[in-house]
């Protein structure tokens, strides 16, 4: 019961990253005074999203940013992937889903408010047949970035 409740407070508290035991899935929780609208802004500009993910080298999404809608990722290395939106909540989140080889990565982005504050959490799932192999060959290094990314898109937000 004490190590749920550790879990529970960890999880719950913002500015903590949330890691779930696992470089298969993974979180990062931050609060600010940022508006949720500034935040959301950032997100969905899809072609900035170079500007603040030090893991992309460039961004594209063909459409609207709604659920449907289907994009492209270049790292930095100069990998080239296609990702699609399988979840959409105007204003409030989103989740994409990128296929790799018999696995999917997933990332889903929401905002949230309390007492004044907006919570914005970024969280990444590898799922699938493979998804030990993707996990252990990129998950480090996504989880190591990940804190870095979400103070660049509240710096982003701050500036609109």
């Amino acid at each position: 019961m004490m190590s749920l409740m550790i879990f529970l407070t960890t999880f719950l508290s913002p500015g903590h990253s949330t890691i779930v035991d696992s470089n298969k899935h993974f979180s990062h929780t931050l609060a600010t005074d940022v508006s949720p609208g500034q935040i959301w802004d950032v997100w969905i500009n899809v072609g900035q999203w170079h500007t603040w993910d030090s893991g992309l080298q460039e961004a594209k999404l063909d459409g609207p940013f709604q659920e449907g809608s289907k994009g492209n990722l270049t790292s930095l290395e100069g990998r080239r992937s296609k990702f699609k939106i399988v979840a959409f909540d105007e204003g409030r989140s989103y989740t994409f889903r990128t296929p790799l080889l018999f696995s999917s990565l997933y990332v889903k982005r929401y905002l949230s408010t309390n007492n004044g504050k907006t919570t914005l959490t970024h969280e990444v799932i590898f799922k699938g047949l493979t998804a030990g192999l993707f996990a252990k060959k990129f998950g480090p290094r996504f989880r190591q970035m990940l804190p870095a990314v979400m103070h660049k898109v509240v710096e982003k937000a701050e500036k609109l």
